[in-house]
């Protein structure tokens, strides 16, 4: 049975690890960028990934994926607090690590020479204007893709419908990024192990309760004062 505060649609514990996942991703991904840009970075393509063709058109895949992380990740932080406190440990963990990648190993590709003919060419090209080809490895493209999945996976209260919607728009949002040659498969199988490892990791562990502890003793503290 679910306390009063948990049967709410967006209950208050799940604001405050959404803010810290947003914050600690911009961190990853960007707050990075300014000691590495100098760096030597790494190129992992392998001949594989050399065989997989450009489809410009996969690029809605890759912009489209940004909603189903909000529905899915806003479906995470309104389970219940074991839930919660669990999927946002994990998730934060995730972060960390691909932080740790991006400074100890930088990576890169190279890019095609995208024709200027054609509007999915040329949305394409501007992928590329907006985002440096670095912070590949792991790939949270694909990190974000499969935590959406696990946010849905086996909950009696999602529809099955849904949760295979998930499972099967993870699986797009991975080639996407490969026909969009945003990554490659070496970025995407580590995103997406990461981020199962990482909830396996918080589920057999007290990591998830830890995290939720610390976050309870925030907001009584913030209440007291």
């Amino acid at each position: 049975m679910l306390k009063r505060d948990e049967r709410r649609k967006f209950p208050y514990y799940g604001i405050l690890p959404l803010i810290l996942t947003l914050t600690a991703n911009f961190i990853a991904y960007f707050g990075t960028r300014p000691f590495t840009s100098s760096w030597k970075h790494y190129n992992i393509e392998t001949v594989l990934d050399q065989q997989i063709p450009v489809i410009p058109w996969t690029i809605v895949i890759y912009f489209g994926c940004y909603l189903v992380w909000i529905v899915n990740y806003l479906i995470a932080a309104s389970r219940e607090k074991e839930f919660v406190w669990r999927f946002f440990a994990a998730d934060v963990l995730a972060r960390l690590v691909c932080m740790a990648f991006y400074l100890l190993l930088p990576t890169t590709n190279v890019r095609p020479s995208i024709p200027e003919q054609g509007f999915w060419n040329q949305m394409l090209a501007l992928l590329y204007q907006m985002d440096a080809a670095d912070n590949l490895f792991p790939s949270i493209h694909c990190l974000n893709s499969w935590f959406c999945y696990i946010a849905v996976r086996s909950r009696r209260e999602i529809p099955r419908w849904y949760q295979r919607f998930s499972f099967w728009a993870a699986l797009a949002v991975f080639v996407s990024t490969l026909t969009t040659k945003q990554h490659v498969i070496a970025d995407v199988i580590g995103g997406a192990l990461l981020a199962e490892v990482t909830w396996q990791i918080a589920g057999r562990t007290h990591l998830g309760a830890w995290y939720g502890m610390i976050l309870e003793r925030r907001r009584w503290k913030r209440r007291a004062e």
